[in-house]
């Protein structure tokens, strides 16, 4: 198109537009408006805009929407933005809003920064994935992602890994101190040279001679030589087999989609260089040298780091002398083992404990509780001292570890994640069972799995040994040092095994009174133990001095048992001056007196690992005869000291109790005690003449038949002892009867009640002592099937005397809740039982219509919650103190109860305001409830989900 052409197109087109307004001009409503001469305080701004007709001014509104369209149809590219710019900068702020949500709708947005829309803690996981050197990358996309990077979550974990500790707790406002921490240990991975070393710091070696100064510098050279050529190798390998996509920084290879391990290439090149290095410096001093990690990926990096190795390797000639710290050893205790708490004093400063409540605790929470403790270490053995018997271990309240229960996908994935903590049975790693499972045929079987599932080697005692838990003094299986040593001390063990059972019931009468205050008092008490360990550590001369005059002490005394000679001190005189003469203690070898005949009951001159099956069978029948005389005395004294007097008195017509009494508490023992009379009389002559034909089982079947009578004696178990103490309580003769004759020389220092409670513990130890007779007893022996028949009865016999246990101890357990709890209804129903208690704080939420980590929360009041299998009854707590008293006392009101089925449990999670909180929702009320400490809240949670799906599952 010509000059020409586009004038006269232009005017065209512009007088086609000027006809095109002037008729609108003159056709518009407002023209036609204008004409009836409309007062001029009827218009706003303009002439031809009405206000008053509503009807017009739409009309002309819309009129004049369409010519504003018509020309910006009209309009170029250009003048159309410009257009838009200065319309949106004319709009206030609600019509830009109403501008971006229209936008937004036509246009969706389909990249943004994921940081700005995800929680902060879903961004912090995501970030951790990556290496050091990709956080700081990011750290330069923008502010808010530096303040992300330098979070100390993401850097903690990989100072840990590496064995970097920061030296002091960060406070609350502070971040970034593990960052800086990370870096200032990476820049410090140098090594200087020994000629460097000894211009800055100095030397205590010796100069060196010019030839030896010469090969020094060339050994040196030629180490240098080869670590810049491996690192060239490696560069030049990772830049074949990097992805396009890829950082290309100057500080390394970028995140490639894999975790990398403690031990990189440059730390593999340092370790190298320092091992090279310390070949003739160091060659006569001990030093400890880094274990090397090298179980990566098959990476790149991880096979540079080999081959490095290897060429290393070949640079020696002399080995260096390293020294290895020994690993720890881990033990777990449960609360439900008798008078733990001795056990937690007796533990080697070597052992890293967890004690834990087995009440109410789960696989689940019982493994983060391990985790935590453990802290990713390595552990060279792992012990369970837990409640149990010779088929079965119980690791909680109601989850029983047996033959059947063990490959349950639960228990299995239980087992290989605590069982992964434990270094290899190839480098001696075992797990300790402190249950006699060595005694039976299922037992056995339950360590041959849990052998083959964790890959350990498992350790049980035979419970040879009876008494409160003397099993684990008794011989254990496998090879190795005596495994209850390597965890505990020798004296404390001792007395634990004597005195469990008697321990446990003081400790009952401890922790009802102190435990509110027993957290703080564990508190004060390791301070203190710490404090004493310090000094002591300092005067360490003393301690050994001491340690050899207990040491010939102990010899002297053991001496003397042996002896029994006329005059005691003489002897012991001449015993500790023969061994100061000679020095005769460092030729000794160390006693322990678990290792004595006293205890196991075997000849001690024969060795544990090559006894047959014959000996052990004539050692448990020996231990059968020996436990059952003991037995059977104990029960004559009950009939000699109690019920012989008690039957005269009432013959002669002064009676003491009535003859109904009488016969309610005495009858069913003595029937026991007519019974075993007779055992014991049998098995005494099959004793006299013992040999490895000789059958017991016959007898054990006999007496198994007449098992009634202790059915009789457990069925009136509970009536007996109400009988006693309604009889003391209404008889003051009765009264001082007993005070007479209870913890005496004749009763064994027990009172008649504590007499009443051998039978069921005699139960116990016929179980362990017929299944390790079964065990060592061969099938073609001709006594096999008479014990393998009795040792079936016993074991039915055995599951009744547990369901009475199990179902007095939940009787028990919810009375004393019942009684605890003011106002509170009936929860003695059936089928009803306690699963746990947890003191927990009411919180208030002050801001709900905010984000989650900015909620203020305020302390209401404190409340007690008691788990049941089927509700959740909530309380209202109060403590209040006692003058003159460390305790306190605790009341609870109740307040509310939920079926679990009903109830709905939220997790809060953890903030700068807020930290171990939860929401428990009914269908009428909530409540917002936070535990003191995290072990608390886990416990509790694990405990209450179970509950919950069991109780849904039910219904």
């Amino acid at each position: 198109m010509t000059s020409v052409e586009f004038r006269t197109h232009h005017k065209s087109k512009t007088r086609g537009n000027s006809d095109i307004i002037n008729q609108w001009q003159m056709n518009g409503s407002d023209y036609r408006q204008s004409l009836s001469d409309f007062d001029a305080t009827e218009t706003r701004f303009s002439a031809w805009t009405p206000v008053t007709n509503k009807a017009c001014n739409q009309q002309l509104f819309q009129e004049r929407t369409t010519l504003i369209l018509h020309w910006f149809d009209l309009w170029t590219n250009r003048q159309r933005k410009e257009f838009i710019c200065q319309l949106l900068k004319r709009c206030s702020k609600t019509q830009l809003k109403f501008t971006r949500d229209c936008l937004a709708e036509s246009v969706p947005i389909t990249r943004m920064d994921f940081t700005a829309v995800l929680p902060r803690f879903l961004s912090l996981y995501i970030m951790s994935f990556l290496s050091p050197r990709d956080i700081c990358s990011a750290a330069q996309v923008c502010w808010h992602w530096r303040f992300l990077a330098e979070q100390d979550c993401l850097w903690s974990p990989k100072c840990n890994r590496l064995g970097w500790f920061l030296p002091y707790s960060p406070s609350d406002h502070e971040y970034g101190a593990w960052k800086r921490h990370y870096v200032a240990c990476t820049a410090s991975l140098d090594i200087l040279t020994p000629r460097e070393a000894a211009g800055v710091y100095g030397t205590l070696n010796e100069s060196l001679t010019a030839p030896e100064e010469q090969q020094d510098r060339w050994r040196e050279h030629k180490i240098r030589q080869t670590i810049r050529q491996k690192v060239a190798e490696h560069k030049q390998a990772a830049l074949k087999t990097r992805r396009a996509w890829l950082n290309t920084s100057k500080l390394g290879t970028s995140f490639t989609g894999t975790i990398h391990k403690p031990l990189s290439l440059t730390a593999a090149v340092v370790q190298l260089g320092d091992k090279c290095r310390l070949k003739n410096s160091l060659s006569s001093v001990d030093i400890r040298e880094p274990r090397l990690d090298l179980s990566l990926n098959n990476t790149l990096g991880s096979t540079c780091a080999t081959s490095l190795l290897k060429t290393m390797s070949s640079l020696f000639t002399q080995p260096v002398k390293s020294s290895y710290s020994p690993l720890p050893h881990f033990l777990l205790v449960s609360s439900s083992v008798p008078g733990y708490e001795l056990l937690l004093s007796a533990v080697q400063v070597s052992v890293v404990v967890l004690p834990y409540d087995s009440q109410g605790m789960t696989l689940e929470a019982l493994l983060s509780l391990a985790e935590r403790v453990i802290q990713g270490r390595m552990v060279q053995s792992l012990g369970i001292l837990v409640t149990g018997s010779t088929e079965e271990i119980t690791l909680t309240d109601g989850m029983s570890i047996s033959e059947k229960t063990v490959l349950k996908p639960g228990v299995r994935e239980f087992w290989e994640n605590l069982c992964g903590w434990v270094v290899p049975a190839s480098e001696g790693g075992s797990l300790d069972i402190f249950a006699p499972l060595a005694a039976s045929v299922a037992g056995m079987d339950l360590m041959r799995k849990l052998s083959v599932l964790s890959g350990l080697n498992v350790r049980a005692p035979t419970g040879i040994c009876t008494g409160s838990y003397q099993h684990i003094l008794s011989e254990w299986s496998g090879s190795g040092d005596f495994p209850p040593l390597v965890y505990l001390h020798e004296t404390f063990l001792l007395s634990w095994c004597r005195q469990a059972e008697w321990i446990e019931e003081a400790c009952k009468h401890l922790r009802k009174q102190l435990g509110p205050q027993l957290h703080f008092m564990c508190q004060e008490i390791r301070g203190r133990i710490l404090g004493l360990f310090l000094w002591d550590h300092i005067k360490m001369p003393v301690i050994s001095l001491k340690s050899e005059v207990m040491q010939c002490l102990l010899h002297g005394l053991v001496a003397l048992m042996n002896e029994t000679p006329d005059d005691p001190l003489d002897f012991l005189g001449h015993f500790l001056l023969k061994s100061s003469v000679s020095n005769g203690l460092k030729n000794m070898d160390p006693l322990f007196l678990t290792e004595s005949a006293s205890f196991n009951g075997l000849d001690p001159e024969s060795p544990k690992g090559l006894l047959s099956d014959a000996d052990r069978r004539s050692a448990v029948c020996k231990e059968l005869l020996n436990s059952e005389k003991i037995y059977v005395r104990q029960l004559q004294a009950v009939a000699t000291v109690y019920y012989t007097p008690l039957r005269a008195a009432l013959d002669s017509n002064r009676a003491i109790i009535s003859s109904v009494s009488l016969i309610t508490i005495f009858c069913p023992l003595l029937d026991i005690l007519e019974t075993n009379s007779v055992f014991l009389k049998e098995l005494t002559e099959r004793w006299e003449e013992w040999g490895p034909l000789q059958c017991v089982g016959d007898i054990c079947v006999k007496f198994c038949t007449k098992l009634r009578v202790y059915t009789n004696f457990f069925n009136n178990y509970p009536t007996i002892l109400r009988s006693i103490d309604k009889c003391r309580e209404m008889l003051p003769v009765f009264r001082s009867f007993l005070k007479r004759h209870d913890r005496t020389v004749a009763t064994r220092m027990l009172s008649l009640q504590e007499l009443f409670l051998t039978p069921s513990a005699r139960v116990e130890e016929y179980m362990t002592l017929f299944q390790v007779l079964t065990l060592h007893t061969p099938s073609e022996h001709p006594d096999y099937t008479q014990i393998t028949s009795a040792l079936n009865s016993l074991l039915t016999y055995r599951d009744f005397i547990h369901k009475l246990k199990k179902s007095l101890d939940r009787d028990l357990r919810i009375m004393e809740a019942q009684s605890t709890i003011q106002s509170c209804p009936n929860l003695l129903e059936e089928s009803r039982y306690l699963i746990t208690r947890q003191d927990v704080a009411l919180l208030s939420c002050l801001n709900a219509d905010i984000a989650a980590s900015l909620r203020m929360y305020e302390h209401v009041s404190d409340l007690g919650l008691f788990l049941f299998n089927d509700a959740l009854v909530l309380t209202e707590r109060s403590v209040s103190n006692v003058p003159f008293c460390l305790a306190v006392n605790t009341t609870h009101t109740f307040l509310a109860s939920v079926a679990l089925h009903c109830l709905n449990l939220t997790e809060i999670t953890d903030t700068k305001y807020v930290r171990n909180a939860f929401q428990l929702e009914s269908p009428k009320r909530q409540w917002i409830c936070a535990t003191d400490r995290e072990e608390d809240k886990i416990r509790l949670l694990s405990a209450l989900r179970s509950a919950i799906n069991a109780a849904i599952t039910r219904n």
